[in-house]
């Protein structure tokens, strides 16, 4: 299955509903956005906040696609540190479409993405202890294991360690 990246976009509300319902048992765990009333409001109301921070450079969210142009999850760029030239890149793929190297491809289209199309220098990957699947991904994607960071993510209520990960290019080389 080839894997893309685009930015989202408000009609994308329906699809991200959808897999996001899909998903529950999995994503809910890990991600604290993520619960059983996940409505197409709060959908719509994320992504109609994204679509002009993508504009003004604060954050950089994108949907990953297939050839079909299935909606597969998303990824993205934010926590943006411009004097750092640091951002956190996080990512999640449905259900449906785990366990088939697309969260890996999404994240490489991404540090790709960064390194051509903004001055970042890295990109770093909090990943919750127990989290497998993630700690994986950005192996497979390769990040950098740099540590375990104490206490560094809340998640429902919960101070949970986390490994960070990084992907960083040469500090001499910036986006044309």
């Amino acid at each position: 299955m080839n894997v893309h990246i685009r930015p989202y976009r408000v009609d994308d509300a329906e699809v991200v509903v959808e897999a996001v319902l899909e998903s529950l048992t999995e994503l809910q765990r890990w991600t604290p956005w993520c619960h059983p009333n996940y409505s197409l409001e709060e959908s719509r109301s994320w992504l109609a906040a994204q679509v002009p921070a993508f504009e003004a450079g604060t954050a950089f969210e994108f949907a990953i696609i297939s050839d079909d142009l299935g909606y597969l999850g998303g990824c993205g760029l934010n926590q943006l540190d411009k004097v750092n030239r640091r951002a956190n890149l996080g990512y999640w793929v449905r259900t449906s479409a785990a366990r088939r190297g697309v969260a890996t491809a999404a994240v490489r289209a991404l540090r790709d993405w960064a390194f051509t199309s903004t001055d970042l220098v890295r990109l770093e990957l909090v990943v919750a202890q127990g989290n497998a699947a993630s700690h994986g991904v950005a192996e497979k994607a390769g990040a950098v294991r740099e540590g375990t960071l104490r206490r560094r993510i809340m998640l429902h209520g919960v101070a949970t360690d986390a490994t960070m990960f990084s992907l960083t290019r040469d500090i001499g080389t910036k986006a044309s």
